[in-house]
This record gives structure tokens, C-alpha cells and sequence, in this order.
């Protein structure tokens, strides 16, 4: 075969995982309802920005503030706004999701290919494309892909900034990128802070730190940075919650620092035990995710293989970026085993890093124990695993969310309903931003006596209406919606001569 030919393979080898990620994330994104709470508050807050033009400070139900910085919504916005989309559906809330997804296996590859080569990237991709957690949440519309991508691009742009150590052979990536990269790591430092609040810059950070006192470069680092590159990641990471104080807007800034922030930390949202994350860890992406501890203790061990790296330099760069992804990896995981109030999904940022260190792995393996075909044989693993989620993963959407949908009941009371008319929910004990965001209008929540609500129509459960009838004798039922576990009475002073069809 000629060198034009493996070339023009090679590329097309490299394209793969993106494009199976573009596949998997794609299919089907938008069949299922949006039908949990986590991802319809996020979506409510999208229709504010793209079809009211509230792009700062958007609320749900025209009183809580966002939970989260807007990067997420602003990204969602901005393709809608390109797409000359008007109205947020399932599938293009999600699709920013996506296309974070696919950006982050194609940044994955190139910083593999960057110190490991072609086949070490290609294996990294696959990983990402393989594992579940990464491409369940690349079909799901909140921030935590968002977040993901910028803290892997910090990740990936510090190392490719902080070069080898001196008297070492700086990598192909070193050679070719220089001090700009520093405002790079800048950018996404403050974009991470913009996608979920400080927690995004915090930890990677803190793996960095760590990173360069055992490698004995603290000092080298801090005598390199620019003070411009600092002020600008601070400047752009705050930039949305200075927005927020000069515009007085102080429920955000309580909400996101307060509640979300410290308050999720000790325990006031919740508290689960310090040992929650060892199932998640080990399986939310397996068999993947089970080789991914042996991976972390590898690139802690490094440093006991320090004369190999002096007798072969070129091993310099991917040594270095194992020994920082470990420390990532290990600092997430305490991090969020201490905090009182956990989510799976903390462990996402984990994917990229963990992708290299596993596609590292398999190519050190396979050099010392002289089996080439065992990267090929990881490489199907992966493969079978893209067919897995291709199949497992909508049909797994789907019947989540079989029963548990609201958007029948909202299609027939926006005909009974106008879009003027007042609307009122009344005794739902759970997140009601999934009914919200089918009737794509505020709809206060009504607290006191049933009888004494203002006029106008009310949404209650059917449960609720049974119990408190009796103390509504003058609001009658003029739409009863029943579909799957969604049981609505819709209630109005006299009768109305309107029906759903």
C-alpha cells in the first residue's frame, strides 16, 4: 500500500468515533418526552431565551431564578437562533448536549494523537463512544456535557501549555504549540465557571496544583503565566454573576452560589452516604469503566518508572498527562464524596481524561507483553459496545418515559385553555417543570385554600381533587386528562362550553 493510501486510511480511521458519537447521540434524541424534572427545568429556561428573549435572567414559572449558569442555555439558544428554530422542542433542547459530545471525542483524539499517535487516539475515541455514562448524557439536555467538554479543554491545553519538564524532548504538540496556549487554558478555566459555577474551575485546577508540586514545577509555572491570562479566565468566569449584581438581580446570585453551590455541599438539598459513588464508578460504563481505576493506578505508579522515561524521553509527555489525569480523576471522586448531596452525573468530566489513560494503557500493555492484537481486540470491545448503547440506550429512554410524560395532558389544555387566560397549578408535591414545559407558559403555583383561588382555570391532580372537592363547591372539572400515570383535573368557577377532542 503506498504512503498516500495509508494515509487516506488513516483519516478515515480517525473520523470514526466522531462520527459513530454523531450517530449515537442523534438517534432518535428527540422520541422520547421530556419528562424528567432535571432536564425540564433546563428546558423552560431555554424557552425563555429563544422564544421570549430572556437571555440573562430567565424564570421558571416567573419566579425561581436558573439553577445553573447560562452556557448551557446560551449554546442551546445559539443554535436555534442559527437554525431559525422558534420554538424548543425535545430534540433541539438536547442537541446542544449532543454536539458538546462529539466536539469533546474530537478534542479527545487530538490530544491523544498528540502524545500517544494515530492508533492511541483512535483508541481513545472509541472509548468515548463506548461508554455508556458519556453517550447517555450526550442525549440529555443539561449542563453536564457543557461542563465536560470546557474542563477537558483546561485539562488538554495546560499540558499542551506546560510542555515537558527541562532537558526532556518536548512531544509533536509541544513542538508545535507555544505560550498562547496559556490563554486557551484561560478561556476554558472561565467557560467551565460559566457552564456549572466554580466547582468547574476548582477542580481541575486542584489536579494541576498537585500535578506541578510533585513534579517539582510550581515555580517554573507560576514564572511563565501571564497576569493577562489570569485576569481574563477571572473576568470571563464571573462575568455573568457581576451581570447579575449590577442588574440587582441578587435571588441568581443567592440561588447559584448559595443553594447550588455551598448549600448542595453540606447537605441542605440532601445528603447520601460518603460511599455512593463506588457502584457508579466501577459500573456506569462497564466493563469500560472497571478498567479505568487499573488505568489511574498506572499513572500514579509513574513516577517508580522515572529512569525508563530518562533512558526513553519520548515517553516524557504521556507519562505526564496519565500522572495529571490520576490526580484529576482521584481529586473529582474525593471532592464529590464529600460533599453531602450526589449525582451520577459528577462523574461525566471524568470520561475524556479517562478515555487517554485507557487508550495509554492499552498501547503500554500491548508493547511490554508483546501483543499487538490487543489494541485491536480493545478497539471491537468498543465497537460492540457503540452497538450496545445504539440499540440499548433510546429503547432504555423510551421506556422510562412511557407513562410518565405531560405533554398529552398539555396539548388538550392548551385547547381548552387560552393563551391569555389565567393558569394556576394547584397540589403537585413533585418538580413541575416537566408540565410547564408542554404548556410553554408560567402557570403559578397556588398554595392556600383550593376555594379561595383567584379566578381563572386550575391544574390539580386528580388525587388532590378528590381530597379537597369538598371545599371547592363552586369550581367544576372542565377537562379531566388521563394518560399513563398523568391524571389532571382542570377546574374553573361555572361551567365552560370548550372540550378537548
Amino acid at each position: 500500500m503506498s504512503a498516500s493510501s495509508k494515509s487516506w486510511w488513516l483519516m478515515a480511521a480517525l473520523t470514526v468515533p466522531a462520527i459513530l458519537t454523531f450517530i449515537l447521540t442523534l438517534h432518535r434524541l428527540g422520541a422520547r418526552d421530556v419528562c424528567s424534572g432535571n432536564e425540564a427545568v433546563e428546558g423552560v429556561f431555554v424557552q425563555q431565551m429563544v422564544e421570549q428573549g430572556k437571555l440573562m435572567f430567565p424564570r421558571e414559572n416567573g419566579r425561581v431564578p436558573m439553577y445553573k449558569p447560562p452556557l448551557f442555555h446560551w449554546t442551546a439558544t445559539a443554535i436555534d437562533l442559527a437554525t431559525d428554530r422558534k420554538k424548543v422542542t425535545a430534540f433541539n433542547l438536547r442537541l446542544a448536549s449532543a454536539l458538546y459530545a462529539v466536539a469533546g471525542v474530537i478534542l479527545t483524539m487530538i490530544f491523544a494523537y498528540s502524545i500517544l499517535g494515530s492508533q492511541a487516539a483512535i483508541l481513545a475515541g472509541l472509548t468515548l463512544a463506548g461508554a455508556f455514562q458519556y453517550i447517555t448524557l450526550g442525549r440529555f439536555g443539561r449542563v453536564d456535557m457543557t461542563l465536560t467538554f470546557y474542563e477537558a479543554l483546561a485539562l488538554f491545553s495546560f499540558l499542551w501549555w506546560i510542555g515537558p519538564a527541562p532537558g526532556e524532548e518536548p512531544s509533536f504538540a509541544q513542538e508545535a504549540v507555544s505560550e498562547p496556549m496559556q490563554y486557551v487554558l484561560a478561556l476554558a478555566f472561565g467557560l467551565a465557571v460559566l457552564a456549572k459555577g466554580p466547582v468547574g474551575a476548582m477542580l481541575p485546577l486542584a489536579a494541576m496544583v498537585i500535578f506541578l508540586l510533585t513534579e517539582g514545577r510550581l515555580i517554573e509555572a507560576l514564572r511563565r503565566i501571564s497576569p493577562f491570562a489570569v485576569i481574563g479566565a477571572i473576568l470571563l468566569g464571573s462575568s455573568w454573576y457581576i451581570a447579575c449584581w449590577v442588574n440587582a438581580e441578587y435571588g441568581f446570585l443567592i440561588r447559584q452560589l448559595g443553594n447550588e453551590n455551598v448549600g448542595r455541599f453540606f447537605g441542605r438539598l440532601g445528603a447520601m452516604s460518603p460511599f455512593y459513588y463506588v457502584v457508579p464508578l466501577l459500573l456506569n460504563s462497564g466493563p469500560l469503566s472497571l478498567l479505568v481505576p487499573i488505568a489511574v493506578a498506572m499513572g500514579l505508579a509513574r513516577r517508580t518508572s522515572r529512569a525508563e522515561e530518562i533512558r526513553n524521553p519520548r515517553q516524557a509527555a504521556p507519562l505526564e498527562a496519565v500522572h495529571l489525569f490520576a490526580f484529576f480523576w482521584i481529586v473529582t471522586v474525593i471532592f464529590f464524596s464529600i460533599a453531602a448531596y450526589k449525582r451520577r452525573a459528577y462523574l461525566l468530566p471524568l470520561w475524556p481524561p479517562a478515555a487517554v489513560m485507557l487508550a495509554w494503557m492499552v498501547t503500554v500493555a500491548s508493547e511490554r507483553i508483546g501483543v499487538p492484537a490487543l489494541k485491536s481486540t480493545y478497539a471491537s470491545l468498543c465497537l460492540v459496545l457503540v452497538a450496545v448503547n445504539f440499540i440499548l440506550i433510546p429503547t432504555r429512554e423510551a421506556r422510562e418515559c412511557a407513562t410518565d410524560s405531560f405533554r398529552p395532558a398539555a396539548e388538550e389544555i392548551a385547547k381548552v385553555v387560552a393563551p391569555t387566560e389565567p393558569l394556576y397549578l394547584y397540589g403537585f408535591k413533585e418538580e413541575v417543570a416537566p408540565l410547564l414545559f408542554y404548556l410553554d407558559r408560567d402557570a403559578p403555583e397556588f398554595t392556600g385554600k383550593l376555594g379561595d383561588a383567584p379566578p381563572g382555570y386550575i391544574i390539580v391532580p386528580a388525587g388532590v381533587w378528590a381530597q379537597k372537592r369538598g371545599e371547592a363547591l363552586d369550581l367544576e372539572p372542565v377537562l379531566q386528562s388521563h394518560h399513563g400515570n398523568r391524571n389532571l383535573i382542570v377546574l374553573h368557577r361555572g361551567k365552560v362550553y370548550a372540550h378537548a377532542s
